[in-house]
């Protein structure tokens, strides 16, 4: 028996799928099976060309924008491919694949038997497949064989393959392998195709693996072109758990788009994201003194008793282990509470005094009830909040920052907005991006040495001095899209 070795990725991106398409069947009352969707969906395809891929899965980066641009893929086969070629190595094909996308008449092939293998690519040998069918096709070699050489090609085994070589072009009559020039193709011609095959063993790549990522990515794009706001609910939903420049991100996105982000609301947020007519509503979870267990608490008193009424009724049906004073205060600075017509400041001033009236100190009776022979109990009298008025907007968002980690509502950097527009300066995730070597390759901006423009708001800084005695400090600075350190 053989054994067949299989690679099981766990991508993050099948949770979101599966969370945008349960989403998407709540907001349209249909079942929506991602397997029966279709592949050939212009509309699909056009947002690829357009470059708006935040999000989807593996062309999201700078340079797969500019790619996506540039290839116009129209259906699965230039996404496979696309994904295939855009890495180190295989990217010095790119130009000839474009070319021969936009001109197949212009493509020459070097033999007749090659047209067959290299048309769905233009031309270009991109996957390990159309290696192992060019050895059968123009060499005679057998299934096994043509295995043993996309391995060797895939291990970079630079001494089997040229041993191969002289199995390629005048064939092994000991081992059956007829070799091209039984097969009717010159010594010339056969030398140079196999030329061309080891160099794309530097960076072979097999289409099956590269199917299953594009399957993924045209998926999501799906979902983003059909489903706006459940799928970006879902995605920002998975990126709150892992990377707050991420989620910034894809909140610009949503908010380019022209969908809002709605604030939290005690009695319309739930655990993740979640997408309304008005707009995708923020998560609980975003809070930071909030954990799974008081959120499921929270949303299970709401079901089971209705909305909340005020305060104080929220702190009556849920305060306990989970929902304690410091939990209160984060969702009063988060705005939570904000529809019950009193100010974050007011809410503020009177939450302690509300938990106290609502539990004593052991947590086990509420203060104020009344147990007449075993009768039944009444509820604490309702505490008045004192007017008092609101912080300052700075304040506000200071505090909104404590809460959530980030910014929702504005931004301070915002009041310099006219300034960092007209000095075109760039955002830490255009930087961000430009520091690996998929962002760096889009923009010429973003080349070793050039000089930028960026406007941060400093959040920390730590001073220390060099070996030579010298003062220096790592800075971290926050725009709208994210932090970055910088060192002065």
């Amino acid at each position: 028996l053989g054994l067949l070795k299989m690679d099981f990725l766990g991508l993050r991106t099948l949770t979101v799928i599966q969370n945008a398409a349960r989403l998407a069947e709540d907001s349209t009352g249909k079942p929506l099976d991602m397997a029966k969707i279709d592949y050939d969906d212009k509309a699909v395809f056009d947002s690829l060309c357009s470059g708006r891929t935040d999000g989807v899965f593996q062309l999201e980066s700078a340079g797969m924008k500019s790619f996506m641009k540039e290839l116009k893929p129209r259906n699965l086969e230039d996404v496979i491919a696309g994904i295939s070629l855009y890495r180190p190595g295989p990217m010095d094909f790119i130009p000839q694949y474009v070319k021969g996308k936009n001109h197949p008449d212009q493509i020459v092939y070097d033999c007749p038997q090659l047209k067959p293998i290299l048309e769905p690519t233009y031309g270009c040998i991109v996957y390990q497949e159309q290696v192992m069918q060019i050895v059968r096709d123009l060499a005679g070699y057998t299934l096994g064989r043509s295995d043993i050489l996309r391995r060797a090609m895939s291990k970079k085994k630079g001494d089997v393959m040229e041993r191969e070589r002289q199995n390629f072009v005048y064939g092994n009559p000991e081992e059956g392998v007829p070799g091209c020039l039984a097969c009717g193709i010159d010594e010339k011609t056969a030398n140079k195709i196999y030329d061309e095959m080891i160099d794309f063993a530097k960076y072979a790549f097999n289409k099956s693996h590269a199917a299953a990522y594009a399957t993924i990515a045209y998926q999501t794009a799906y979902l983003k072109c059909h489903f706006y706001k459940e799928y970006m609910a879902a995605l920002m939903t998975i990126t709150l758990l892992d990377s707050t420049d991420k989620l910034y991100g894809y909140i610009a996105d949503v908010g380019k788009s022209g969908v809002k982000i709605l604030p939290l609301d005690i009695n319309k947020s739930e655990s993740g994201f979640v997408a309304e007519p008005e707009g995708i509503r923020f998560a609980l979870l975003a809070v930071k003194s909030l954990g799974e267990g008081a959120i499921d608490r929270i949303v299970s008193e709401r079901k089971s008793g209705g909305a909340f009424r005020s305060l104080q009724d929220f702190c009556t049906r849920v305060s306990g282990r989970d929902i304690h004073l410091r939990t209160v205060e984060a969702l009063i600075k988060s705005g939570a509470f904000d529809g019950f017509g009193y100010t974050r400041r007011e809410h503020l001033n009177a939450c302690e005094d509300i938990m106290k009236s609502v539990t004593r100190s052991d947590g086990s009776v509420i203060e104020g009830q009344l147990d007449l022979f075993g009768m039944g109990a009444a509820l604490p009298m309702e505490k008045k909040i004192e007017r008092c008025g609101e912080f300052d907007e700075q304040q506000l968002l200071e505090f909104e920052h404590e809460a959530l980690g980030m910014y929702i509502s504005a931004h301070p950097i915002d009041r310099f907005e006219c300034v960092i527009s007209a000095t075109r300066c760039v955002t830490s995730a255009q930087l961000i991006k430009a520091c690996t070597d998929e962002g760096g390759m889009a923009d010429k901006r973003f080349a070793d040495g050039a000089e930028v423009d960026y406007a941060g708001m400093v959040r920390g800084r730590k001073m220390l001095k060099t070996k030579k005695g010298d003062m220096m400090c790592f800075v971290e600075l926050e725009d709208k899209f994210g932090t970055l350190e910088i060192v002065v």
